[in-house]
């Protein structure tokens, strides 16, 4: 067989390197039942002890920083306190003179009438109102005021002026009005933490792909069912139709088609061999495999996604950065709205309870609930998203920032290339056909393991061809091979066959010759008793999804480069093929951050998109790096954002989500600060200065902030259809 280039000889241990890379990949994740425990512990803790020197009770709401941790317990613990608290609200407004009046009933007095509805209220404060007491209590410790200090503010005053109102003004009192605001502060943080947690349930779906037990081939053939927990690596195990890979292994006998979709976003199954990968959590088609395990518990591919779910979701943006000074902000603006509320109407009617009442509707209105929520459902949701469409994120700033790219650079060779030798054209003389002379080449490379023997073996089985029997199999070193067929003695070669063997090209043939070098083509020949009747050109052969990616890039204003260690020629004919315009060739792994750094100094936004192996360093230089067909190697440490296939066009599913993420993130900042700006006036009575008799109760103004709350969250779920749009779309 002829040698082949220097350049495919380095791909060649570049890739023996990537596969032991990947081999020894670490992602230091709890395997499925430590997490299962963890979680169950850890919300079963927050429910025994809400308050925990303040810090558990303030995690339930403060952002929701820790996105990675069950909601349920605290979905659970509002829910319950709502429909106590209803309950209790009954009798208080029942027995409220206002609501009397307002709807035209009359209860008739009894002994101790008058005290039902402060009891009543009162443990609606205490019971109802504790936990956003609790979560406030961290806030002014750290002298950080947020929306529960806003919170919890507003139903002290509200309670403490009822109290005075119960002994001094009994006509003037709302302990009904703070009992619904509490109720309506309950309902909220029970929608949200529903929502919060629907979109935060990636990990929990995740968790659930891997089956609880495997069965385990033992030595003298007989079959154990076991927990997967106690599996090991290089037990095999048998893989029945339909059944859950129990962890990441090897295919040792058997064929089946397995269905990735939950992990790699592809809903074609994939064909599996003996030799092939698979990974845990998959489903096994209709065939029956036999699987050596070659990675457990935290070292598996789906541990390493569920890791990077959970860092992608606790890590915040810069708009979320912004979005939690805004809610700091707020609490000094409320106050000082309230204050100023307060001199206001003392100067316009003197001291009366309704100043306290105006005071009380600002601070409840101005409560920057949908603010905290406005963020970090948007980033639970976005980053579930991507998770399902093998988009795993590591650092949610470059997700934020990659709707700003103005250029990507490929790696050509695994990224935009299969990293395979392939036939890319052929040409035949002498009244051969391109399948004869396929199917003569492809027998006399026999069981070769050089990759252009491979390149045409692989174009016979996409062809079909019937390989006859050939005989006297002799390898030339350096020049190629030969071998007899009825009679006649064939060899497969490229030019140092012919020289050796001195014959020269017909025309046809020395045309295509010439072609395939200007594309950087390797070109072999077929001999057939001192006729050269066929050549074939190999290349790295080009992704099918790679002309689609660049031409979705262009649409969208983005510009493509391409950084190889190729020859020009080959460069520039895959750079041509692509209709990419800015190419580097024979460049050295360590000197291609050298190129993005240059484009970088043009004042563009770069992205580097390689295998993160040999990329390492250019990945780290980009603005966002982004890891191609590494599912099986979420531990890069040098990129961003890690793809889990082999596909070109999830870069574009990058840019299309980075930009409908960003735009929900400020969609829902835009509506939770412009309802407070407009809110906070009408709360403080400013349209009394118009004319207008219009006045906002404390219970209406609750009513009003829930009500925001739970737009902000409609709308980040909208996030999720306008995805799906995407997602078609490319």
């Amino acid at each position: 067989m002829v040698e082949n280039t220097t350049q495919t000889t380095q791909h060649r241990e570049e890739i023996n390197n990537h596969s032991e890379h990947q081999h020894h990949a670490e992602t230091r994740v709890d395997t499925k039942a430590k997490y299962r425990h963890d979680m169950n512990a850890h919300s079963e803790a927050r429910d025994e002890h809400p308050d925990h020197d303040g810090h558990n009770a303030h995690d339930m709401h403060t952002e929701h920083e820790d996105h990675g941790v069950d909601h349920t317990g605290h979905e659970t613990t509002f829910r319950n306190r709502f429909w106590v608290s209803l309950v209790l609200t009954l009798p208080v407004l029942l027995f409220s003179s206002m609501i009397q009046d307002w709807f035209g009933f009359a209860i008739p007095e009894f002994l101790g009438s008058r005290w039902i509805g402060p009891i009543f209220a009162t443990a609606i404060y205490f019971y109802g109102g504790l936990p956003f007491l609790q979560m406030a209590r961290p806030e002014v410790r750290n002298r950080k005021p947020g929306m529960m200090t806003l919170i919890s503010l507003a139903i002290t005053v509200a309670f403490a002026y009822s109290l005075y109102a119960v002994f001094f003004a009994p006509a003037s009192g709302f302990f009904w009005e703070m009992a619904t605001l509490i109720d309506v502060m309950l309902l909220g943080h029970w929608i949200e933490m529903r929502s919060v947690r629907q979109a935060s349930g990636a990990l929990n779906e995740l968790a659930k792909l891997m089956p609880d037990t495997a069965e385990r081939i033992l030595p003298d053939g007989t079959i154990e069912e076991m927990s997967v927990s106690v599996l090991k690596n290089g037990d095999l195990v048998l893989m029945r139709p339909g059944a859950s890979f129990p962890s990441d292994g090897e295919v040792v006998e058997g064929y089946s088609q397995v269905n990735e979709s939950m992990i790699t976003g592809e809903s074609k199954p994939i064909s599996k061999e003996p030799g092939d990968k698979v990974i845990g959590g998959t489903v096994n088609g209709d065939g029956s495999l036999r699987v050596r395990i070659t990675a457990t518990g935290e070292d598996t591919a789906l541990a390493g996604i569920m890791r990077l779910v959970k860092e992608a979701q606790q890590s915040k943006s810069e708009t979320q950065i912004l979005a939690d000074k805004a809610a700091g902000w707020l609490f000094y603006i409320a106050v000082a709205a309230a204050v100023l509320t307060s001199l206001a109407w003392i100067i316009a009617i003197g001291f009366d309870l309704d100043v306290l009442e105006r005071a009380v509707t600002v601070l409840v209105i101005a409560c920057p609930h949908a603010l905290g929520l406005a963020i970090p459902l948007v980033v639970a949701i976005s980053t579930s998203l991507g998770a399902g469409n093998g988009i795993l994120v590591r650092n949610r700033l470059a997700l934020e920032e990659a709707r700003e790219l103005d250029t990507v650079i490929f790696d050509k060779t695994g990224t935009l290339t299969e990293g395979e030798f392939g036939v890319v054209r052929m040409t035949t003389v002498d009244g051969l056909n391109e399948d004869q002379a396929l199917a003569l080449a492809t027998a006399v490379e026999g069981d070769s393991e050089h990759l252009i023997a491979k390149g045409i073996r692989r174009k016979a089985e996409q062809r079909d061809v019937d390989i006859p029997q050939v005989r006297e199999f002799e390898a030339l070193k350096g020049r190629g091979i030969r071998a007899i067929y009825d009679g006649r003695t064939i060899h497969v070669g490229g030019p140092r066959l012919l020289e050796m063997l001195e014959l020269g090209l017909p025309d046809k043939l020395a045309r295509f010759t010439h072609e395939a070098g200007d594309k950087g083509h390797t070109v072999v020949y077929l001999v057939d008793d001192q006729r050269v009747v066929a050549a074939f050109a190999l290349s790295d052969l080009i992704r099918p999804e790679s002309e689609r990616a660049i031409n979705r890039l262009h649409e969208m204003g983005v510009e493509v480069a391409m950084l190889t260690g190729d020859s020009e020629s080959v460069a520039k004919a895959v750079a041509q093929e692509l209709g990419i315009v800015t190419y580097f060739s024979e460049i050295l792994p360590e000197h291609k951050d050298h190129k993005v750094a240059e484009l970088q100094k043009q004042g563009r936004r770069v992205a580097m998109v390689g295998d993160g192996v040999n990329d390492a360093p250019a990945l780290t230089r980009a603005d966002v790096g982004i890891a191609i067909g590494s599912g099986t190697d979420v531990a890069i440490e040098s990129a961003d954002i890690i793809l889990v296939q082999n596909n070109p066009l999830d870069v574009v599913k990058i840019l299309e989500l980075s930009k409908a993420t960003y735009r929900k993130m400020t969609q829902n900042l835009v509506w939770a600060t412009a309802y407070n700006i407009v809110a906070i006036p009408l709360a403080a009575g400013i349209l009394t200065l118009f004319g207008s008799g219009f006045l906002l109760s404390p219970a209406i103004a609750a009513l009003f902030m829930s009500l925001s709350t739970v737009i902000v969250a409609v709308n980040a779920q909208l996030l999720r259809r306008e995805q799906q749009t995407l997602n078609l779309m490319v």
